[in-house]
């Protein structure tokens, strides 16, 4: 291969000890570099570029900068893979733990590690990553706290981005993992059908408090033709229905929030009572939206 094909492949970042293999020596480089043509990104690693780097090719100086090859892990191997609404304002990068790092590299934090990555690496569409399921439970175990870490594995399960038993069978390849049980309960509560860690929390609300499980997830036409869904129901013993909605801090804006009022509207019905709570009350005052529901009638476990 010729070293524009290579740096074509590589987001134009090519590392040292590869244009050597190429035939291409120190002089050659420092040349190139001298002349403005390319640019040195780390004491291993030129782009054949100026300029500033996209967050790819800052992943491919991370990569190719350790003595062995790193992979991409974290929040931004997770967001090649699709996840939304997470950001980082640094690109993760696992290196074995024995790889000569020469310099640390602006906007990249690597991280050693004694584990054989390579079977859960890809290396589709950019630099090699770690896989939806390595990266979500190796990051969720590092996480500043629980929160973060039960939120991220549930947004990759509710943007389809893997399954709790992918998870789960990752979780226990992963052998002894930091937050390892509050994973397996997580994952347990998931695959009971929660979506979000909103609903995580509504379903350990209900069993703490002796409340019914609602049911998730209903759609139902409102009353301009318009199909919706659910967050929370119950069946009153009166035959109206009860549904809770659970607001997250994204409904806090304009849009966001006129649009639930028109939605509310529009599906209640002398049959369905709406009533809100934030997320931020589910996780903290637990206690307080558990007996307003039950002051509502909604049933008790089992009855």
């Amino acid at each position: 291969m010729q070293w524009h094909g290579l740096a074509q492949a590589q987001a134009g970042i090519l590392a040292r000890r590869q244009l050597r293999a190429l035939g291409i020596d120190s002089d050659r480089v420092r040349n190139q570099v001298a002349g403005g043509r390319w640019a040195e990104r780390s004491p291993t690693v030129v782009s054949c570029f100026t300029g500033p780097l996209t967050v790819e090719q800052l992943a491919w100086v991370g990569v190719l900068t350790p003595s062995t090859e790193g992979v991409v892990g974290g929040i931004h191997a997770l967001s090649a893979a699709g996840l939304r609404s997470w950001e980082r304002a640094h690109v993760t990068v696992l290196v074995p733990v024995d790889a000569h790092l020469p310099a640390s590299v602006d906007g990249v934090e690597h991280v050693r590690t004694r584990r054989d990555l390579a079977c859960w690496t890809t290396a589709r569409g950019g630099p090699p990553r770690l896989r939806v399921e390595p990266a979500a439970l190796l990051h969720a175990s590092s996480c500043p706290s629980e929160r973060e870490a039960q939120g991220l594995l549930a947004a990759v399960v509710q943007q389809r981005l893997t399954t709790v038993v992918r998870l789960a069978e990752t979780l226990t390849d992963l052998g002894r993992t930091r937050r390892a049980p509050l994973m397996r309960r997580l994952l347990l509560e998931l695959d009971g059908g929660a979506q979000s860690l909103a609903e995580v929390d509504v379903t350990r609300m209900c069993d703490d408090h002796r409340i019914a499980r609602p049911v998730r997830q209903v759609a139902r036409v409102d009353s301009d033709g318009t199909r919706r869904w659910t967050d929370c129901e119950w069946r009153l013993s009166d035959g109206r229905t009860l549904i809770l909605e659970v607001d997250g801090a994204h409904h806090m804006a304009v849009g966001q929030w006129e649009d639930d009022l028109r939605r509310r509207r529009r599906l209640t019905s002398p049959s369905v009572v709406i009533v809100d709570c934030s997320a931020r009350e589910l996780r903290d005052e637990p206690d307080v939206v558990a007996a307003d529901l039950i002051a509502l009638g909604v049933p008790r476990a089992g009855a």
